[in-house]
This record gives C-alpha cells, sequence and structure tokens, in this order.
C-alpha cells in the first residue's frame, strides 16, 4: 500500500473527513460534514496516481479499468474500510474515496429511529432503502443484517458492488459475493442465491430492470431481501421500481411489489445544528393493507397523505421525523464513534482465490437468463446453450406455482423418458 495514501486516509479519519477527491495536478479535497473543502498543501500529479493506482490493482481491476476507463473497489486497512471509485478525466486519473468503518456500526449508535430495529425480526419481505449516493444507506443495511447476524441462526448472502462492509458470521452464516469479483452480475448472482438455501438476501443496488424484478421474485417466494435504490422520496421509489418495465407486465410488477414490500425507507443525511454534524433524516412507509392498495392500483400521489396520517403505524414524512423524533433528541452519537471501535476483526479475513477460477474470463462470460422471458405467453423461445453441462435456470412458469416448485421441477434429471405432453418450465 502507498504509504502516503495510507497517512492521508488516516489523517482524515482523525478530522471526521467522510469523502476524498484526488485528481492529477489538483489540490487535494474533501468532504466534512457535507461540505466540500480544498487543501491546497496536498497535490498529486497525473503520473504518481498512475503508480498509485497501479500498486492498488489487481490484474483483473487494472484491465477492467483499461477497458471500461473507470473500476469501483474496496479495500481495509488500520481499522478502516475504503470505498474508491477511479475513473478517467482530462487530468488523467481520478479518485473518489469513501471512508468506511471497519466496525460495523449497530443501529442505536447511528441517530436511527429505534423502530427500525424491528426490521432485523421479519422473516420475509423487501426492505427497500433509498437515497442519494453518500445517503448512508449502506451503513444502515450494514447496522440491520449485523442485528440479524447476531441473533439469529440464519444464511445470508450478499451480492454487492463492492463489497463494503466486511461481515464476520456470528450466530448467521454469512457469505458475500461482489461483482465482477465472484459473480459477474447482479442477475446471476441473485439467480444463484436461489439455489443456495438463503434466509435473507442483500442487493446491494437496484438498477438494471430483470435485477428489481429477481429481486421481487426472491422477496415474494419467502425470502427476506433487502436492496438500495437511488429515489429522493417514496413516491419516487415506487414509481421507478412499478415503470421498470412497460405494457402488461406492469401490473404483474405493481402487484409482486405491494406483495413483498414490508418497509421503504429514504435517507438523507443533514446538518443538525445542535448536534454539531450530519445525522440520518427518514421517510418511513411501512406496507399497510392501504399503502399496498395504493401500490397495486398505482395511486402514488396518495402515499404522502397515507403517510402523514399513519404515525401510529410508523410511518413518518422526513418534515414529520424530523419535527416529532430528531428535534426532541438531547444526544446524539458522532458517526466517527464507529471508526477504530472495538476489536472485530471480520474485515482482515483473508481473501482466498481459488485455483479453479479465471478472474479474468468473468468479463467474457454470456449468461442465457432473461427475466423478459418469463412474462412471454405466446411462444416458448429457443434456446442456445453455451456450457457443456447445459445449466439451465428456471424463473418463472405458471403464475400460481412457487418458485421452489419452480426449481424443484426443473432440477429433475433429464434421462430422457419425458413423455411428450409434459409441460416444459419456460426459461
Amino acid at each position: 500500500m502507498n504509504q502516503r495514501f495510507t497517512d492521508l486516509i488516516l489523517a482524515a479519519i482523525k478530522q471526521r473527513i467522510s469523502d476524498l477527491h484526488i485528481t492529477g495536478g489538483f489540490p487535494l479535497i474533501f468532504r466534512k460534514d457535507g461540505i466540500i473543502h480544498f487543501d491546497k498543501n496536498v497535490r498529486w500529479s497525473a503520473t504518481e496516481i498512475d503508480v498509485m493506482v497501479k500498486d492498488m490493482l489487481s490484474d483483473r481491476q487494472l484491465q477492467m479499468l483499461s477497458k471500461r476507463w473507470s473500476v469501483d473497489y474496496a479495500m481495509s486497512f488500520n481499522q478502516v474500510r475504503v470505498r474508491i471509485n477511479t475513473f478517467y478525466t482530462t487530468r488523467g486519473l481520478s479518485m473518489a474515496i469513501r471512508l468506511l468503518p471497519e466496525t460495523i456500526p449497530d443501529l442505536n449508535s447511528l441517530n436511527l429511529h429505534p423502530s427500525l430495529n424491528k426490521i432485523s425480526e421479519l422473516q420475509s419481505g423487501l426492505v427497500l432503502i433509498c437515497g442519494s449516493t453518500g445517503s448512508g444507506k449502506s451503513t444502515t443495511i450494514a447496522a440491520i443484517i449485523e442485528e440479524i447476524n447476531r441473533t439469529r441462526p440464519v444464511h445470508i448472502i450478499t451480492i454487492e458492488d463492492p463489497i463494503e462492509y466486511r461481515f464476520r458470521p456470528k450466530k448467521a452464516f454469512i457469505e458475500q459475493r461482489e461483482v465482477g469479483v465472484h459473480v459477474p452480475s447482479f442477475n446471476q448472482g441473485l439467480l444463484d442465491a436461489l439455489r443456495e438455501n438463503p434466509d435473507v438476501i442483500l442487493v446491494g443496488e437496484l438498477r438494471e430492470p430483470d435485477t428489481i424484478r429477481l429481486t421481487l421474485t426472491a422477496a415474494e417466494s419467502g425470502h427476506l431481501v433487502f436492496a438500495t435504490l437511488h429515489a429522493t422520496d417514496a413516491e419516487d421509489a415506487i414509481y421507478r421500481i412499478n415503470n421498470c418495465v412497460s405494457g402488461e407486465n406492469q401490473e404483474v410488477i405493481r402487484y409482486q411489489f405491494a406483495s413483498s414490500l414490508s418497509w421503504l425507507i429514504v435517507q438523507q443525511l443533514t446538518y443538525i445544528e445542535k448536534a454539531g454534524f450530519r445525522v440520518p433524516i427518514l421517510s418511513i412507509l411501512r406496507a399497510t393493507p392501504s399503502v399496498q392498495s395504493n401500490i397495486r392500483e398505482n395511486k402514488l400521489a396518495q402515499l404522502e397523505s397515507t403517510m402523514l396520517i399513519s404515525k401510529n403505524d410508523g410511518m413518518f414524512t422526513m418534515s414529520m421525523y424530523q419535527q416529532d423524533f430528531i428535534s426532541k433528541q438531547s444526544l446524539f452519537i458522532h458517526p466517527y464513534k464507529s471508526f477504530g471501535m472495538g476489536k472485530d476483526a471480520s474485515s482482515k479475513e483473508l481473501d482466498f482465490v481459488s485455483t479453479l477460477i479465471d478472474p479474468n474470463a468473468v468479463q467474457d462470460v454470456v449468461y442465457i437468463a432473461s427475466v423478459d422471458d418469463a412474462f412471454k405467453t405466446d411462444a416458448e423461445p429457443d434456446l442456445t446453450i453455451k456450457d457443456e453441462d447445459k445449466q439451465q435456470y428456471v424463473i418463472l412458469n405458471e403464475e400460481d406455482m412457487e418458485l421452489k416448485d419452480i426449481i424443484a421441477q426443473y432440477d429433475q434429471p433429464d434421462d430422457g423418458k419425458s413423455g411428450k405432453n409434459q409441460k416444459k418450465p419456460r426459461v
């Protein structure tokens, strides 16, 4: 690790800086309490950044940077974990660096509403955490999952890009997969997870329509699913989910979403003068019958009114949250208490690279699973099988079949004795 970079990160922690920006020939940029500042005394040349990045990245990551001109990755050292995006600009390579505590904070230390502790008790459903980049979505989800890890004997699978917090299994068994390192895409990770007997699934980010629909299918089939989405309010989040497909398929999505949603939280970080730092301000939407009806009937404009009259159900708009919760708090815990706290060495677990895996081949593999085909009813598409085992993934068959039944049907060995009239699962 570049010593100058290490010293910079440690200094940033001491000064309670959340983000760093390094670009060639320009002063160091840092964000503190949400405000951008310049440090004219610290700067890297474009050549120095090239050398530093080359020293940080693996061969696979260097190949991705060379071809895609940007790369996401995370690393741990000295009781801090950093998430980095390196990208190509007019000044050469630039680096956007987010500082994360190595020890996963608990919910009570994040100045969040105590009702969020109930989420860790859920057995199934979708918990959606929304907000802009840098609003603390990943930290909130990590704290909830860590509470599950501490209290429940379940199997947790995470699919992230990149892995931000490293979990050490406690009462739960946790397996983490990074997109581009352990799995080629969120879609493939979700398809894999459905065959890996999980109780809890974390989807790092909902972006593509196929990822959204697979996430809804996983939640609807009895798993507890956490996911993040870039959205500014509950109506915006639900609109994006409902409109991830077009035409008649929207009704299918709305019904899936309404039946599987449990909590929808929108989070932003706001500077609170009496605290002296930024704290999360939330809107909380719970999946009551009225909310589910609004989603199914696409009456999204009524959601805010429902939230305003549903305080007894644990719902808040952001203005209600600030008035009824934040303004009544006399003590706030600074988020930087989490840096260096405790003796949890979870992120010091070494990554093992299997000799059976070609880390540079994953970008060139073509995967045939497509959620679009699941909604077609006119004709069954032809399949092009590219691997020697002719492995296929079944997503949906009949609307009244459960996913476990579909997977069980698909897992039956093909012994060539199937009758002509036997109905095949559609891919």
